[in-house]
């Protein structure tokens, strides 16, 4: 099920436009990379890509929760019609026979 939600979540989100801010972080960036020392760097790499990949599986377990959520949501709707619609039924038949 899973991989299905990532699938679907692959196919349907789009990233929001934050062009001004990737564009603040490329900068950070580059003035870091100029005042390091490597080893410095690729400390600053590799906190960096791991902040992304913390807010790539974030955002994956959101979509994945709000499917799961619409999906419960749909059940209980599907359920409350069926009950209603028999409610309903329930409610001619005696009507029905009161007439009768």
């Amino acid at each position: 099920m899973n991989e299905t939600l990532k699938s679907l979540y692959d196919r349907f989100y789009t990233s929001l436009p934050l062009g001004q801010y990737e564009q603040e972080v490329e900068s950070c960036h580059h003035q870091l990379i100029k005042r390091q020392e490597k080893p410095e760097r690729k400390l600053v790499l590799q906190i960096i890509d791991t902040q992304n990949h913390i807010i790539k599986e974030r955002s994956l377990d959101s979509f994945r929760r709000g499917f799961r959520l619409a999906w419960e949501l749909a059940g209980e709707l599907n359920h409350y019609q069926e009950n209603r619609h028999l409610s309903s039924a329930e409610e001619a038949e005696t009507g029905a026979c009161s007439v009768s």
